[in-house]
C-alpha cells in the first residue's frame, strides 16, 4: 500500500489498474487490496481507497481514469474549476472529453464525448485533467437547451471570472459549424461590451411585433438630475429598460440604476426593467403585462400571437 500512496495522494485517494501495473504489482496484488478493502472498484479497473460513497471529486477522477486519456469536459470541467465552493453542476452524470478518434463504452455516471485536438483543448496538468474554462463553458452554452439557457450559460462562465466574454468569442470563432452559432456570438458581443442588443432586438422580434404592441420609440434622449439618460424603448410616459447586463459589476452600477428609476418617477414617468427570461423565455406573458401596462395608460393594447398565447387570456 506504502508503494500507491503517492498516486492516490496527487488523486483524490483514486488509481487505475493500468497504474497500479505500472507501478509493478500484480493482479494477485490488486485482489488482495480489493479483498482487505484497502481499495474498492468504483469502475471496472478503476478503484478508490476506501469503502464509502465516494466524492464527487473521487467520481471525477475515476471517470477520468477510465476513459483514459481524457479530460473532464463541459459542466464538469467547469465544476472542477470552480471548486468546492460552488455546487452548480454537482448532479448528474460526470462529463469526460476523448479524442474524437477512439470509442469508450461509457460506465454508469458518466457520460462521454468526443472532439478534435484533444491536447490542445485539455489541460493535462490539472486534477482531474479538463478542458480549459473557455472550452467547456462554450460547450455549455451550445448544448443549452433554448436560448435563455444558453445565455445563463454566459452569464455563469463569465460571473465565475474564470473566463471573459472576449476569450469565449474567440473560442467560438473556431467552431464554424457549432449549432446556435450566430446567437451565442451576439450574446458574446454584447457582454463584452456591456451593451444590450440582443436583448433589444429580442424585445423587437419576440415580445412588441409579434404581439401588435404599439411601435416603441428607442433610444430617445433624455435629462435627469444624474445627467443625460438613453431610454430603451418609450411608450410616452412608460419607459422599458432593457437590462442586457447579466450580472451588475459593482453596487454602484446598480444604485446608479434605482436613481435613474426614481428621477423618472419624480418627472411622472413609469419605468419597467424587463430582463432575458421576461424576453427569452417568457415572451407572451411579458407582452400580456406590458399590454395591459399600455392600456391603463390610454394606449393601444395588443393582440395574442398565436393558439395558447398568454395575451390571448389576459385579454
Amino acid at each position: 500500500m506504502e508503494l500507491i500512496r503517492p498516486t492516490l495522494a496527487s488523486q483524490g485517494g483514486v488509481v487505475s489498474r493500468a497504474q497500479l501495473r505500472a507501478l509493478e504489482l500484480e493482479a494477485h496484488d490488486i485482489r488482495r487490496l480489493l479483498r482487505r478493502h484497502e481499495l474498492s472498484t468504483i469502475h471496472p479497473g478503476v478503484y478508490v481507497d476506501h469503502t464509502g460513497d465516494p466524492s464527487w471529486v473521487q467520481r471525477a477522477w475515476a471517470a477520468v481514469l477510465f476513459c483514459w486519456p481524457a479530460g473532464l469536459a463541459a459542466e464538469s470541467a467547469m465544476r472542477a474549476a470552480d471548486g468546492p465552493g460552488r455546487r452548480h453542476g454537482v448532479e448528474g452524470p460526470i462529463r469526460v472529453v476523448i479524442g474524437r478518434d477512439r470509442r469508450v463504452v461509457a460506465p454508469s455516471g458518466v457520460r462521454v464525448v468526443r472532439t478534435f485536438d484533444l491536447d490542445r483543448r485539455v489541460l493535462w496538468n490539472l486534477g482531474p485533467p479538463r478542458m480549459r474554462y473557455d472550452e467547456a463553458a462554450l460547450d455549455v452554452a451550445l448544448d443549452a437547451s433554448g436560448e435563455f439557457g444558453a445565455i445563463g450559460a454566459v452569464a455563469r462562465a463569465v460571473q465565475s471570472q474564470h473566463t471573459t466574454a472576449a476569450r469565449m468569442r474567440a473560442a467560438l470563432d473556431t467552431r464554424s459549424r457549432a449549432p446556435r452559432r450566430d446567437f451565442i456570438a451576439a450574446v458574446l458581443d454584447d457582454v463584452a461590451r456591456g451593451a444590450c442588443s440582443v436583448l433589444e432586438h429580442g424585445y423587437l422580434t419576440r415580445v412588441e411585433t409579434p404581439h401588435g404592441l404599439p411601435t416603441a420609440h428607442r433610444q430617445q434622449r433624455g435629462t435627469t438630475s444624474a445627467g443625460v439618460v438613453y431610454r430603451d424603448a418609450t411608450y410616452g410616459v412608460l419607459d422599458l429598460e432593457l437590462d442586457g447586463r447579466l450580472f451588475h459589476d459593482t453596487a454602484e452600477a446598480r444604485d446608479a440604476d434605482f436613481e435613474r428609476d426614481l428621477d423618472g418617477a419624480v418627472d411622472g414617468r413609469t419605468a419597467v426593467r424587463l430582463s432575458w427570461g421576461q424576453v427569452f423565455d417568457r415572451g407572451c406573458s411579458t407582452a400580456a403585462k406590458v399590454s395591459r401596462l399600455l392600456v391603463s395608460r390610454g394606449w393601444p393594447g395588443g393582440h395574442a400571437c398565436g393558439p395558447g398565447c398568454a395575451l390571448a387570456a389576459a385579454a
